[in-house]
């Protein structure tokens, strides 16, 4: 595992934020910041920082082909060696387990050990010798520069993607003064709350009751922990996206916004303009475009999402939930196509029904197995057992601590997170009628605050797992 959070707040990001602050010399800074972050990888996986050395050092080489020569071969050789390591780790024992069930096949199923954040550092140097041979970024010819784009800790493990483009210029010519070093601290407060007050309360919740398994739990059971769930994927990713941006923020990186309050889009194709933007666009310019997009007719466009999908759930893990849940958000999105009725619904039905439907694909991505999403389905809509040793559940998980979380959740989810933007804007607020000066320290007291009392949190609890850390 990666630093404890504990070492990483209190130890691991003052020592590095205070030595780059210090040190003026751009050279040392990015030595500092390519040290710290093989070290930060190193920690929790000092075999696999060289797959992650050996990845970089692959990619840097075959972009100065490209560069020089410019053959395809190269292009063709980049994405076969980076999507065929990370069907290796990651993939696998599921391959080889699915052709094991089709054939009757005994063959040894390979146990191989996923290095954390696979899926992000291959999609970023993929990226990088794509975007090389399509004259979009100049190769560069220092390689500890792309070893830093591809393993800068602030995103390193869980995201969000970042494109060597959005930073190239900021490793020679970047700022960080001290506005932007607090404006960074009061955003990772934020990711910090998010991730520890929101998401660790929701993710108990919902460990209890899918642990529990379909048949001991009722209806009222099943979707407290199908909207735990909910709470918990949005608030532990997008506050993990939040930490990276404040991080990149303290020294000087701007990474572009991840996330747009998802859970008030109004349809499912609305829903996936505002969640895992770096994902979604990732797929969309490196997969969906190249494909053909919607320019060669109907029947291919449907064929190019199918396929988009398809990716967009295997990318998440090694597992049939995983793909049934990224094709049923394709099928969705198909069906919005042909209905177009369905995303000109009055916007509180259309709002009501994309959170519906959120909602149970999210049961079907967090089930171990299909048939296992299939059962606690059947239970949100048919458990109809309220009898007093059904009830025990839900009674021990509604306290009043995991409903004042809930409530949080749903309201900065949406309307309340935009007001409070607000605190944070260059403009005079029409919802806070006080200046920006008096905005900005109310904002830096409460974030302060807040990251105290996660720290205390963090202190007290054994529990805080962050689910994109597998991917």
């Amino acid at each position: 595992m990666v630093f404890s959070s504990l070492v990483f707040l209190c130890i691991f990001l003052p020592v590095v934020l205070i030595l780059h602050t210090v040190v003026r010399n751009r050279k040392i800074q990015n030595g500092l910041l390519l040290a710290a972050s093989l070290l930060f990888y190193a920690y929790g996986e000092p075999f696999y920082v060289f797959l992650m050395l050996a990845s970089a050092m692959f990619n840097y080489l075959l972009a100065l082909l490209i560069k020089k020569h410019r053959r395809k071969l190269w292009l063709v050789l980049a994405v076969a060696v980076n999507v065929g390591v990370l069907a290796v780790f990651k993939y696998a024992g599921f391959l080889v387990s699915n052709v094991n069930a089709l054939t009757g096949l005994g063959l040894p199923v390979p146990a191989i050990a996923l290095p954390i954040g696979i899926s992000f550092f291959t999609f970023q140097a993929l990226s990088y010798v794509i975007d090389v041979w399509r004259g979009q970024v100049s190769s560069q010819k220092n390689y500890a520069k792309v070893l830093l784009y591809i393993s800068f800790f602030p995103q390193l493990i869980a995201g969000p993607i970042v494109r060597y483009t959005d930073i190239a210029q900021e490793i020679d010519t970047r700022t960080a003064d001290p506005e932007q070093i607090a404006s960074g601290l009061r955003r990772f407060a934020v990711g910090l709350g998010k991730k520890v007050l929101i998401a660790n309360t929701m993710g108990a919740a919902a460990d209890a009751v899918f642990g529990a398994g379909a048949s001991e739990i009722n209806a009222l059971a099943a979707w407290i922990g199908a909207i735990a769930y909910l709470m918990q994927i949005y608030y532990d990713f997008s506050g993990y996206s939040d930490m990276a941006i404040g991080l990149g923020r303290m020294f000087g990186f701007h990474f572009r916004e991840n996330f747009d309050h998802p859970y008030l889009a109004s349809s499912i194709q609305d829903f996936w303009r505002r969640w895992h933007i770096s994902l979604s666009s990732w797929f969309r310019d490196y997969v969906y475009i190249p494909l053909g997009g919607n320019r060669k007719g109907k029947g291919r466009t449907i064929v190019n999402r199918i396929v988009v999908f398809f990716l967009t759930g295997l990318w998440h893990g090694a597992s049939w939930t995983f793909v049934v849940w990224g094709l049923f958000h394709g099928a969705l999105l198909l069906l919005e196509e042909a209905v177009p009725l369905l995303r000109r619904l009055p916007k509180a039905l259309g709002h009501a029904y994309t959170l519906l439907a959120v909602t149970l694909g999210f049961v079907v991505f967090r089930a171990d197995t299909l048939s296992e999403a299939v059962a606690y389905l059947g239970r949100m809509f048919g458990g109809s057992d309220f009898s007093a040793s059904a009830m025990v559940l839900p009674v021990r998980l509604l306290t009043p601590f995991f409903l004042a979380m809930l409530a949080a959740a749903v309201l900065c989810s949406g309307i309340l997170s935009r007001h409070t933007d607000r605190l944070t804007d260059g403009n005079d607020s029409p919802v806070l009628s006080v200046k920006r000066e008096a905005r900005q320290t109310v904002s830096y007291a409460l974030a302060l605050l807040l990251a105290v009392w996660c720290v205390i949190r963090l202190a007290g609890s054994s529990y805080n797992p962050f689910i994109y850390f597998r991917f």
